[in-house]
């Protein structure tokens, strides 16, 4: 396995400061957004499609510092409704298009969330079985979800991408194991996992276990870890939709490894992701508002190196 970095994390650099410090840290490979959800501080989606002298001049410095590009990234909603969602899936087409012309084969992304029916402006995230609404709610949207992802797959591998990693997150319709396998069933092998155990500690469920479960369904894996913060979860459970910035008063927070479970966990994490037959990229995703960014990263990459053999 290699240590990997999604470069928002250093936003703030410039792309060529971005990857001397890089290389100077640890990090082996860089994981590039190509907007929707992200600003893409990085890679200028359509310049890089349409300047072909440019991008060749910027993968030649990306492997000048000794990196590689493990996967281009356009985690957004293609599901949205309306003119958001039009705006997104062009995004995703375009990501497919270039990276085609990277000459890469991983795509990271989320798999979208609907609207609760053909009139609603926003998605709408079912997350019980009552009232008995929800079940209409969730049939519409995995219409929408079938619809869409039959396609997307044949445009991907059209552009000569295999692995499309979708991350499991709240507020998507694939959030679990078992939703993800029921969008799989419906398209093929192309649709894999993006295994983030971040979101899947707040949503309950066992990354590990998970690991176990999908085994070579595991196209990519972001490195981010979450610190539950017992009382106030206990009074408001962890279901918390207050802002990521309002840590003090948080049901769960994102962390750095061991930070929000132990160094044994990750150690443990690694060897099933092993045992899966994984040896690809972990890709470090820093979101923890707590410390600094470039601190944070460093301390991730030095635990990374000491566990991955």
């Amino acid at each position: 396995m290699k240590i990997g970095l999604v470069t928002d994390g250093v936003g703030h650099q410039s792309f060529d400061d971005m990857l001397s410090w890089c290389q100077k840290t640890g990090v082996q490979e860089i994981e590039l957004a190509c907007g929707t959800w992200s600003d893409a501080p990085h890679l200028d989606l359509d310049r890089w499609l349409e300047d072909k002298t440019f991008r060749e001049e910027n993968v030649k410095k990306i492997k000048d510092h000794g990196l590689s590009i493990s996967a281009l990234n356009c985690s957004g909603n293609p599901l949205f409704p309306f003119k958001k969602g039009e705006e997104d899936r062009e995004v995703v087409k375009k990501t497919f298009q270039l990276s085609h012309e990277l000459e890469l084969d991983t795509v990271v992304m989320m798999s979208g969330l609907p609207g609760g029916g053909p009139r609603d402006e926003y998605p709408n995230w079912s997350i019980t079985s009552w009232p008995p609404v929800t079940h209409e709610i969730v049939a519409y949207q995995w219409e929408v979800a079938i619809e869409y992802w039959q396609k997307a797959v044949e445009q991907a591998k059209e552009q000569g991408v295999k692995k499309i990693a979708l991350e499991p997150h709240g507020f998507q319709l694939v959030h679990n194991v078992e939703n993800f396998r029921k969008l799989r069933a419906h398209t093929d092998q192309t649709i894999g996992f993006n295994l983030d155990p971040s979101h899947l500690f707040w949503m309950g469920a066992d990354p590990l276990l998970v690991a176990s479960e999908l085994k070579e369904a595991i196209y990519h894996v972001h490195v981010k870890d979450v610190r539950l913060e017992k009382e106030s979860a206990a009074k408001n459970t962890l279901l918390d939709t207050k802002h990521v910035l309002e840590v003090a008063d948080r049901s769960w927070n994102f962390a750095i490894p061991g930070y929000g479970h132990t160094e044994e966990f990750w150690r443990n994490f690694v060897i099933q992701l092993k045992l899966a037959g994984y040896d690809g990229v972990l890709s470090i995703e820093h979101e923890d508002y707590t410390m600094e960014t470039e601190l944070g990263i460093k301390k991730t990459v030095n635990l990374l190196k000491d566990i991955v053999v």
